[in-house]
């Protein structure tokens, strides 16, 4: 260890003389498919949606509906348009999802965390502002399961001396 590099050029030179520092870490490319559209697979709980987004006017798909009608909760339909407001691209994208598993608030979580995904590969330099606001990690929260002797996974049948 007596050779220690504390300088940009003498990890250069290290690192193959012409060789800028710029290239070795290249930048994200934007990953889209023949008909120009990102697809990226969001979670939460037990649902799973396959997502797909293009340019557009804002239209969101969910299964075939409308958002509106497949998700008729407003906190639901608010939970869809965070990464969209967060990014800065609200009416820009076009999605169309479809979703299996779980509740309607799981499905509505695993649709914002695939489209944030999609739109982080359609176009990389929204992935700061979406990966500060924490909409590409997956909530990992899953229902404990129930275990035996138990009324619940936790609760205790109710306790009588007598």
């Amino acid at each position: 260890m007596a050779d220690e590099i504390k300088s940009l050029e003498e990890l250069n030179a290290v690192a193959g003389g012409d060789v800028a520092v710029a290239e070795i870490a290249a930048p994200r490319e934007p990953v889209r498919d023949a008909l120009g559209r990102a697809y990226a697979t969001g979670k939460r709980k037990d649902a799973v949606a396959r997502v797909w987004i293009k340019p557009g006017s804002g239209k969101v798909t969910v299964n075939g509906k409308d958002m509106n009608a497949y998700f008729a909760r407003p906190v639901l339909q608010m939970i869809l348009a965070q990464p969209f407001t967060v990014a800065g691209v609200a009416g820009q994208f076009d999605v169309t999802a479809t979703v299996k598993g779980g509740g309607l608030s799981g499905q509505a979580g695993a649709v914002k965390h695939g489209v944030s995904k999609a739109l982080q590969l359609y176009d990389p330099s929204l992935r700061a502002a979406l990966k500060a606001a924490g909409f590409l990690t997956r909530d990992s929260r899953v229902v404990e399961r129930k275990k035996f002797g138990k009324a619940k996974a936790r609760k205790s049948f109710q306790f009588s001396k007598r």
